[in-house]
């Protein structure tokens, strides 16, 4: 695989621990600055709508510009966001600079992807997107518990000043390791226009392909957004041990990353409907998994592994449907994971306002899983139709051995 990776998965695992590392901050921040919990989650939401908003802007603004310019610049307003919010004086600057770091993340997984598949052979194109996103999963593992006891201890501007010098040293990796005249490998279109990026974007099979992500990774988040008071109240951990099995979640999210990225080059679609058919299983399975300490943390393992599954499957499957111009389809995916975290978290929230128990989001999910699967069946039965049909009797004529001593004019 080409070094390159390497700097893409340097910028994926920054923008991963400033997107997670937040939720470990908030007693923090709202201590600091003087305001509620809730005021502080707002930060969150602040920086997710940056990730929807700025995903298919910033991808179609820049459809014509070098994609090794568009990750570098990209990065640039990633440390400029995470910078400003270091130095924020107060409540609103800090939203406006979460918005702001959020803008570029969309983008920077899109077009890397892009350029991720553009470096390898096809047959490792799944691979390759997989190695990108290393970097967000290893984040969960590593850079989000790090990043969280720093700003615990050397408080939460600290955090931010770090995550901005992991953003400069992902600038340095993408301008000495990605190629200055990039040429893409068999298989793969050079960057196209924007009418043609926009036009992408007319398919259906582009937006079902879209919707799949909604929905598998919706039942993600329907799950993990209420994980904690699950480990709590329904397996008994105590509050200081959920960091450790959050950690438990990372490193099943990494296995299947890396795991899904092989089994998508031998089959993308087996891989995908493995993937969510096995993520609709382990939420079915959750809320008797979450009756023990060592069952609740195989859960927790599994359902990492399960969802991660499918990330690069759905990364390129979007990415195929706009074979022509993938950049702006490839960020917009981006966005319909964000789309999947607040619409998995808003539904799994119905099932506890309901009444229907601690562990009820999990269902929840596995009903979003199997929406999914519905989905991605959908879009099989219309890949299959707009295939061209060969001509039966061409096939036939195809397999008729000819007479000996047929003379060929």
């Amino acid at each position: 695989m080409p070094l390159a990776l390497l700097a893409l998965a340097i910028g994926a695992f920054g923008i991963g621990t400033t997107e997670f590392v937040m939720m470990g901050l908030l007693p923090d921040v709202a201590d600091d600055l003087h305001i509620s919990i809730p005021s502080a989650g707002h930060l969150v939401s602040a920086y997710a709508l940056g990730v929807v908003i700025g995903a298919p802007l910033l991808a179609a603004l820049t459809a014509r510009l070098s994609r090794r310019h568009v990750l570098i610049g990209l990065m640039a307003l990633f440390v400029a966001g995470n910078a400003l919010s270091a130095l924020a004086p107060g409540y609103d600057s800090l939203l406006a600079a979460r918005f702001l770091s959020g803008l570029p993340h969309g983008a920077f997984f899109g077009v890397g992807a892009v350029v991720a598949t553009g470096m390898v052979p096809p047959e490792r194109k799944a691979r390759s997107v997989s190695l990108m996103f290393l970097g967000l999963t290893v984040a969960n593992v590593a850079g989000v518990p790090v990043a969280t006891l720093m700003g615990q201890h050397l408080g939460w501007r600290a955090t931010f000043l770090a995550v901005s010098a992991i953003g400069v040293a992902a600038i340095a990796s993408l301008a000495l390791l990605l190629p200055r005249h990039h040429t893409p490998s068999a298989g793969h279109a050079p960057a196209a226009g924007l009418r043609g990026e926009l036009a992408a974007l007319r398919s259906l099979p582009v937006w079902l392909a879209l919707l799949t992500t909604v929905a598998g990774f919706g039942a993600l988040f329907a799950a993990y957004s209420y994980v904690t008071p699950m480990l709590m109240d329904s397996a008994g951990y105590a509050e200081s041990s959920v960091t450790l099995l959050l950690a438990l979640f990372g490193v099943g999210a990494t296995a299947g990353n890396l795991l899904g990225g092989r089994l998508a080059d031998h089959s993308l679609r087996r891989t995908l409907f493995g993937g969510l058919s096995s993520l609709a299983a382990v939420l079915v399975l959750f809320p008797l998994l979450m009756r023990s300490e060592w069952s609740a943390a195989l859960a927790v393992t599994l359902l990492g592994m399960a969802a991660f599954v499918t990330g690069s499957p759905l990364q390129l499957m979007v990415m195929e449907k706009a074979s022509a111009a993938p950049s702006l389809a490839s960020s917009a995916n981006q966005a319909a994971f964000n789309l999947a975290n607040a619409g998995g978290a808003w539904i799994g929230g119905l099932s506890l306002a309901a009444g229907f128990g601690t562990t009820s989001p999990a269902l929840a999910g596995a009903g979003l899983a199997v929406l999914g699967l519905g989905v991605a069946a959908v879009a099989y039965a219309v890949d299959h139709r707009r295939a061209p049909a060969t001509h039966p009797a061409r096939v036939i004529a195809s397999h008729v051995p000819e007479p000996a001593g047929t003379l060929h004019r």
